[in-house]
């Protein structure tokens, strides 16, 4: 599997390794979701070759670029876990996992895949994975959540969420993710 944190890289190594992020980002930002290898070499001044050194897939640069992001979702699940009323834990990480995918488009990238490829981004995962099933399952017990609603159901509708509020040109975040949670909870006869 590959490694987000390449062991000991020279420091010209990590100095281009880090403009090649930084450049990647930029382009994240401004709506380039395809994120070519070689744009980012040329605007990185390096080779392409020297690119796929540093990251041999799209999906490797996309996991390199949410790490810190994915790793601010798992503390927020942590928190929510914690939370002592199930649904207030709840509506708190679905509200900071919508916050933080809109903040970073490489997050929103990695989380609607369904699977991960580097070591660190699925340890990542089962880490998040395991904090929110908690707080799922608390949620759930408490009627905040209906039957039947798993994890991998919660991850693509904020996915979904998170495109709808980018599409949009306005932002309707609380107003979409208060019809979710809304359509969520556990009504008398819901299937």
């Amino acid at each position: 599997m590959p490694s987000l944190n390449p062991e000991k890289l020279r420091a010209d190594s990590a100095r281009v390794r880090e403009l090649m992020l930084s450049v990647a980002r930029e382009r994240l930002r401004a709506g380039d979701t395809d994120l070519p290898m070689n744009a980012i070499a040329k605007q990185a001044g390096v080779g392409v070759g020297t690119a796929y050194r540093h990251f041999e897939t799209h999906q490797v640069l996309l996991e390199a670029l949410a790490a810190g992001s994915f790793a601010a979702l798992v503390s927020e699940a942590r928190a929510a876990e914690r939370d002592t009323d199930p649904a207030a834990g709840f509506a708190r990480i679905m509200r900071a996992g919508l916050r933080l995918m809109l903040a970073d488009p490489a997050l929103a990238a990695v989380l609607s895949r369904p699977s991960f490829t580097c070591d660190e981004t699925i340890a990542l995962g089962a880490e998040l994975f395991e904090a929110f099933g908690a707080v799922l399952e608390r949620a759930r017990a408490a009627g905040a959540v209906r039957p039947g609603i798993t994890g991998d159901d919660l991850r693509r509708l904020m996915c979904g969420v998170q495109h709808a509020v980018r599409t949009g040109g306005d932002d309707a975040s609380e107003r979409y993710l208060g019809v979710l949670l809304d359509g969520l909870q556990n009504r008398a006869g819901s299937r």
